[in-house]
């Protein structure tokens, strides 16, 4: 029998387990994806400890993640863009995608282009359509200063690459263990800690005109102290200095369609976007998986691989 990621009631790493289940059979519109590759994310952290039970409460047993990439195992009626054997980049909201097999609404897949990899593809839904949804909310423009917390992490590694790619002048917010990466990537890179701002200051030439928050704990505040106006700040995890400061908080859910997925995976296969992967483990490890995602420094992504 296939085996999935399941938890039967809220709470820490503990509750999470690997189950053999049903193999999923697609009705109307769906489609069954063998999985390849299946990303994690803080948010499903979130979800299984219980914060978000309230306004988007689990049922119990309960599966885990939306990110995922594989092979079409078989398909349902009515699904015209799909067929056994595709290679596919997809997501789902039924909070199922960490298992072996996944059905998945035919509109929620796009094509895996050759040149991406499983883990790239598996990893990008969530953290890619984030950032795409942040970077287009901060109206970036050639020429403009633009700071990212968090740079290197799943959401800011994606955010710095896509705001290079508009012509903005881009300082990533990181450990000096990711200075290199940045660099590579044309993002200019500035240490977090005393003396932040007035390193930003210096490395922008005295004007920041957006701010990208991935990360939280005061970064909201900064935005506002280095000059930049609230409808230039968004943040994607800190909602009560947003709400104070009247900033933005887009992320992934204004951006969570096949059609920025897809463009994503385009951007990935011309080489204008790397999704770096910190590492993979085996599904049997998810527990392991998550402490270190709660770690909150790897650069780019943590994959399950089914």
């Amino acid at each position: 029998m296939p085996r999935a990621v399941r938890f039967n009631n809220y709470g820490g790493l503990d509750v999470l387990q690997v189950v053999e289940v049903d193999r999923p059979r697609p009705g109307p519109g769906k489609v069954l994806v063998r999985v390849k590759a299946a990303g994690i994310n803080p948010g499903e952290s979130s979800i299984r400890k219980g914060l978000f039970a309230k306004r988007w409460p689990a049922t119990f047993p309960s599966g885990q993640g939306s990110d995922l990439a594989g092979i079409v195992e078989q398909v349902g009626s009515e699904v015209a863009n799909a067929a056994v054997g595709d290679e596919v980049i997809g997501f789902t909201n039924e909070r199922a995608s960490q298992a072996e097999f996944v059905l998945v609404e035919s509109g929620n897949l796009v094509p895996r282009p050759p040149t991406v990899s499983w883990e790239q593809a598996g990893a990008l839904f969530v953290a890619g359509t984030t950032a795409y949804a942040a970077v287009r909310s901060v109206g970036l423009s050639a020429g403009d200063a633009v700071v990212v917390s968090g740079a290197a992490g799943g959401v800011g590694s994606i955010a710095v690459q896509l705001a290079r790619n508009s012509g903005a002048k881009v300082i990533g917010l990181a450990s000096d263990a990711n200075r290199k990466w940045l660099t590579d990537h044309a993002v200019i890179p500035i240490t977090y800690g005393d003396g932040v701002e007035d390193r930003i200051h210096a490395a922008s030439g005295g004007k920041v005109d957006a701010f990208i928050d991935t990360f939280g704990g005061g970064y909201v505040e900064l935005a506002i102290q280095l000059g930049v106006a609230p409808p230039r700040i968004d943040t994607i995890i800190d909602f009560a200095a947003a709400a104070k400061y009247g900033v933005k908080t887009e992320g992934s859910f204004e951006a969570a369609n096949a059609d920025v997925l897809g463009q994503l995976a385009g951007l990935i296969a011309a080489g204008r976007l790397e999704i770096p992967i910190a590492k993979v483990y085996p599904l049997a490890q998810v527990r392991e998986a998550y402490r270190e995602l709660q770690q909150r420094h790897t650069r780019g992504k943590i994959v399950l691989e089914p």
